[in-house]
């Protein structure tokens, strides 16, 4: 009974050693594969490289009921043609107005974007969401001010 029980042991031993073979996920990549793959990392330098001038504008201290201005500007440091499709305020003081047509390589284009500060006392912080086709999908800018209440509203000398 025991040289029995020896014997399948044995031969447990050994199929389980030479039926599982190990295969590194390097061993399964096949020609197909690395050719999707070459594709997929050649289209990772398609998308368009942006850089602004500023992420931040600050307006420091305004008056409440002011609307101010400021522009960002945008430049197309890649290959192919920038396309900001949707451009956000995080609430409805702040309105962005981005480009309209695709800003070409080496070119640049404003981004203007306005805060009515109507309503809005104290310290604020906006961001700007825009929906681009670079690499990330999406580029924030932000805005700031210190918003001096009707009350208290600053003069400024002519």
């Amino acid at each position: 009974m025991i040289k029995k029980s020896m014997g399948l042991l044995a031969l447990s031993v050994v199929l389980m050693t030479t039926s599982c073979k190990k295969e590194s996920a390097a061993d399964k990549i096949t020609a197909d594969d690395e050719a999707a793959i070459a594709i997929q990392n050649s289209l990772r330098t398609v998308f368009p490289k942006i850089k602004f001038d500023k992420l931040v504008h600050d307006f420091g201290v305004i008056n409440e009921g002011d609307v101010v201005k400021t522009t960002f500007m945008v430049t197309n440091e890649g290959t192919v043609d920038l396309i900001i499709s949707d451009a956000k305020g995080s609430c409805g003081c702040t309105v962005p107005e981005p480009p309209n047509g695709p800003i070409k390589p080496g070119t640049s284009a404003p981004i203007l974007v306005s805060f009515d500060s109507k309503g809005k006392p104290g310290a604020q912080m906006k961001t700007v969401t825009l929906v681009t086709n670079t690499e990330t999908g999406m580029e924030t800018l932000e805005i700031k001010a210190n918003v001096t209440p009707k009350d208290g509203i600053l003069t400024t000398k002519k």
